[in-house]
Parts: structure tokens; sequence; C-alpha cells
């Protein structure tokens, strides 16, 4: 799957490792800034990982921009047409290029039979929810208050 240099490509077990270093180096800043040890994939553990990469109903997916691995997202079917995207994420130095937004389009076409996505975002990260607001994404009422720094915001985008 191709987009303007970004492409999509399924992770094996063999790719955990540079999933995991992604995971840490774009991830790290948020963990922090936040503190948020609990949901964080910075503080995810190398086995937390590979638990979630042998769920049958789990895939993930590497992006690569230009045929670099730039970072990596999870999708989880979660539902008979439905799924969740977790763990997204983009290196530091590789943000504010529209890569997301090409991987976003991306996995959609792969999961064309998706008629419901859904995801969960840092609600004091303004160009997360802005993100994902221009995606088409609409902001359910449901939070969750993590800690005194950080809240839990979910989105939601439907297909027909």
């Amino acid at each position: 799957m191709t987009s303007s240099g970004v492409t999509l490509s399924k992770a094996t077990l063999e790719d955990a490792a540079a999933i995991y270093a992604m995971q840490l180096e774009a991830f790290m800043p948020l963990l922090e800034k936040y503190q948020d040890y609990e949901t964080n994939p910075a503080n995810e553990t190398m086995e937390r990982l590979l638990e979630r990469m042998n769920q049958e109903f789990v895939d993930y997916y590497i992006i690569r921009n230009a045929g670099n691995a730039v970072g990596s997202i999870r999708v989880k079917k979660t539902g008979e047409h439905e799924y969740w995207l977790g763990q997204i994420c983009v290196l530091p130095q590789c943000q504010g290029q529209g890569i997301a937004q090409q991987a976003f389009a991306l996995i959609e076409e792969i999961y064309a039979d998706a008629k419901t996505w859904g995801l969960a975002t840092v609600l004091q990260e303004e160009r997360n929810c802005y993100l994902y607001e221009k995606l088409g994404y609409k902001r359910t009422n449901e939070t969750r208050e993590i800690n005194d720094k950080m809240t839990l915001c979910f989105y939601e985008k439907s297909e027909g």
C-alpha cells in the first residue's frame, strides 16, 4: 500500500524490536510530560508488545516514508466491521509531514469493510485532537482522567 512515499507493511514478530524502539522514542516525551505510567506505550514492556502482537484479532503495521521505518500503528478488531486504532506513533523528527494522515488513509483502504473506527488520545495534546478531527473522527462524550495532568478522550469515525 503506497500513498506518495508513505507505505504500510504488516509487522511480524521479527519487527517487534523495531516497533518497541519507535514507541519508546515517540511516546517518551509524553510520558515525561504527563507521568502516565498506566497507559503510555513508552512504559509498555517488550513482553506486553509481543503479547499484543500474538493476539489473533490484532495487526501491527510499520509506517514507512521513502522506505524508512518512521512509525507504527496497531489495529484491533473489536467487532463485526469495528476496529480500534492504538499505539499510533510517528517518530518525533518525522512528525508534521502528513505521514500520519497518509497512514490513516492506507489503513482505511486495507480495512475497507470497517463501518466504525475508534481511538483514544490525550485531551491536552491539541495537535493530536486536531489531526483526528481533520481525518473525520468525532469526539465522543467519554473521557478518562488518568491523573491531574492528563485526560484521555475518545474518538469515533463511522463510514457510510
